[in-house]
């Protein structure tokens, strides 16, 4: 059985352009594992193997690999930057036992870091930070020690300074060893020396150092208070300490360098080796059962236990379906058959194959602590648990947002219709936040999506990868209805035909409500006396619930309701389940327009920069658009603008924003919440709503 504790299960994320797929190409040279670095801006990262990433320079898939350092083995997964994909950084870190937040030296906490850092937060996974970028203009490494204390609210635990910035940026002090890395001009991260701290930076490193111990020893008492009174500790004391404070979050590790330049990687990696948890140092994952209730048990990392895994990602190669896979406990082997949870079927593992990038390598076992991709799964997606058929249990499973845009889209000809059909499914089982729906009226395909971009990169894939020449609508906004007033009604259903008739009375309220987790819909009976019978209060709720799919101003999802069943009437021979759900069903269209409906617009959180002499046009831009500006932070470079706007006035805002500030302005954005639509914007909605119903 392998060592487990010389595993490193990690993800690299950050926002976009913070340079985590160089980070990731130099760990890969560093550790032998490809021996030509391949540069993102010439489209050769070995991670961004897809057409579309190496045109456009981001990652849009995460990437898994597996490289050796130090006698450990290290499974990394570069992650995508970019606001439109961030559930791919959200199922990476569902998976991962550690992190490498990477910033950018001159950019600092951008957008996509808080969201990424937020993510981690949520799922509890130990990070080490790496300051990138530090020999560009502008760059400063102090300033992003204070952003990532004041933004996103953590304890960055400084390791390293660096000597010099910008141009004459030549490598980092070692707080731990007090000793000073310099790289020379050659671009080799080999060709360094390690040499005494420069004069002008002894006295700071000093400092830092001392923060740095005392930080550190908090995690053991007793070293603390031999510190205080004047005795050193060890460096395996310090170091014990800091990989305690960073497994339980009390601290972060920060790193700084360049990685284009291969400054700095080395110790970063030693850092990874040190400092984050081996599989068998995280908390377990609780175990539920089939209702989704916490058993109580834990998934043990231990290849000695049932077998428990967690399907993270699909993706389609040339190949077949590849099924990327976390084993938490067990061990598995080709050939095996295993239980998924979720759908209660069997299925063979045909082949196990360890991931490098877009090439592999055939494996005849794999176990706990293990990320690998089965091959041979049939009906297995995103989110399910794979177990043993013997001793089963599902691990918590993955929640994913909802999609905020919409295209309608259609194959030019016949054949390619049935194509599109086949390609849009394998699609969306490797895309959970990528929706697909037929329009029951126009026979039309919908395609939902997290944003422009990431619809855009879909039609490209249809095209490109499949073949298949597609016609695309322009966006539509993903629209909500609710109500704003309370209505107290009855409906009575009633049908007479030869036979048993259908009868069903109902008293009820209709309310607006937001639930305390945020639910859309809240049922409610409170009849006593037995005139509606309680076993049809169930079915009245449902019917309800199902109504709310189409509101009744333009036929939008409704949200925010209560239903109370107060009293009602039912008949012994003629009353039924069915008979209470038409009830229910004309209670709903006679009584939601009473309650003054309204219509919901999806507002995004949105961020801009722009350089210093642009902020007034983008600022002026914006309101245009109804933004509400919330704040203004001036960097060395130029200005972020944070606002609220709705998602409908931003469509082809990247192409505005840069014809504003010359090219340099950029902006990511992502959804924030739904608020009421102002009414000409609702009158004009509603009228094209009509309008298409009564084109069909």
């Amino acid at each position: 059985m392998t060592d487990l504790s010389v595993y490193r299960n990690i993800g690299i994320f950050a926002h976009v352009d913070a340079g985590k797929t160089t980070t990731t190409e130099r760990i890969l040279k560093l550790t032998g594992k490809i021996h030509k670095t391949g540069e993102v801006h010439d489209g050769a990262a070995t991670t961004d193997f897809m057409e579309q990433e190496q045109e456009r320079g981001i990652t849009i898939q995460s990437a898994a690999t597996s490289c050796e350092w130090d006698g450990h083995r290290l499974n990394i997964i570069d992650t995508p930057g970019h606001v439109d994909f961030t559930i791919e950084v959200y199922r990476s870190l569902k998976v991962l036992d550690g992190g490498v937040g990477v910033f950018c030296g001159s950019g600092g906490v951008e957008p996509q870091s808080e969201t990424n850092w937020r993510y981690a937060n949520e799922s509890e996974v130990s990070r080490i930070i790496f300051v990138n970028k530090l020999d560009r203009l502008g760059a400063d490494f102090y300033r992003v020690v204070e952003q990532i204390k004041n933004v996103l609210g953590a304890n960055p635990l400084v390791m390293v300074l660096p000597i010099g910035t910008e141009d004459n940026f030549t490598g980092v002090v070692d707080l731990l060893t007090m000793k000073a890395w310099v790289w020379d001009e050659s671009g080799q991260p080999e060709n360094y020396e390690i040499t005494d701290i420069p004069e002008d930076l002894q006295a700071k490193a000093e400092e830092y150092r001392e923060k740095l111990i005392e930080t550190a020893l908090e995690q053991d008492d007793d070293l603390l208070m031999a510190y205080l009174e004047g005795e050193e500790p060890s460096l395996e004391d310090i170091k014990r300490c800091i990989r305690k404070g960073t497994i339980n979050l009390s601290f972060f590790p920060t790193f700084c360098g360049s990685a284009y330049k291969n400054k700095g990687v080395q110790n970063v990696l030693n850092a990874v080796v040190d400092y984050l948890p081996s599989p068998t140092e995280v908390e377990p994952q609780p175990e539920v059962d089939l209702e989704g209730n916490e058993t109580g048990e834990m998934a043990i990392v231990d290849p000695e236990r049932p077998f428990r895994a967690l399907a993270f990602k699909i993706m389609d190669d040339r190949y077949g379906a590849l099924t990327f896979t976390r084993i938490y406990s067990g061990t598995v082997k080709k050939g095996d058959t295993v239980l998924n949870t979720y759908t209660g079927k069997t299925e063979r593992i045909g082949r196990i194959v360890e991931m490098h990038a877009e090439s592999r390598e055939e494996l005849d076992s794999a176990q706990a602590g293990d990320i690998v991709a089965f091959l041979g799964m049939k009906n297995t997606q995103t989110g399910h648990t794979l177990a043993d058929p013997k001793n089963p249990a599902t691990l918590e499973p993955m929640v994913f947002p909802d999609p905020v845009i919409s295209i309608a889209i259609a194959a030019k000809d016949k054949a390619g219709t049935e194509k599109m059909g086949i390609a849009l499914g394998k699609m969306i089982a490797e895309d959970p936040s990528f929706q697909v729906e037929t329009d029951q009226d126009t026979g039309e395909s919908i395609m939902k999506g997290m944003g422009e971009l990431h619809l855009d990169i879909k039609v490209d894939i249809l095209k490109r990868t499949h073949g298949i020449e597609v016609e695309v609508g322009k966006p539509q906004v993903a629209y909500r209805e609710t109500i704003t007033a309370p209505v107290t009604d009855s409906y009575t259903h009633k049908k007479q035909t030869g036979g048993s008739g259908q009868f069903g009375k109902i008293d009820y309220t209709i309310e607006p409500f937001t639930g305390e987790d945020g639910e859309i819909y809240d049922f409610e009976s409170t009849v006593t006396g037995g005139n509606v019978p309680r076993e049809y209060w169930q079915a009245i709720g449902n019917a309800f619930e199902r109504m709310m799919g189409e509101g009744t101003l333009a036929g939008y999802p409704l949200v925010n309701v209560k239903f109370t069943l107060q009293d009602g009437a039912y008949h012994a021979v003629d009353s039924s389940t069915m008979a209470f759900e038409a009830a229910t069903r004309g209670a709903y269209r006679q009584s939601i327009p009473k309650a003054k409906p309204q219509l919901l617009e999806p507002i995004m959180k949105v961020d801009v920069f722009s350089p210093d002499d642009n902020v007034g046009d983008v600022i002026g831009d914006l309101n245009r658009r109804r933004g509400m500006i919330k704040d203004q932070e001036k960097g060395p470079t130029g200005v972020r603008v944070k606002a609220d706007c709705p998602l409908s006035e931003m469509f082809g805002y990247i192409g505005d924003l840069r014809t504003i500030t010359s090219g340099r302005g950029q902006f990511s954005m992502e959804f924030s919440h739904y608020a009421p639509a102002p009414r000409p914007v609702a009158e004009e909605v509603i009228a094209e709503a009509i309008a298409r119903k009564e084109a069909k």
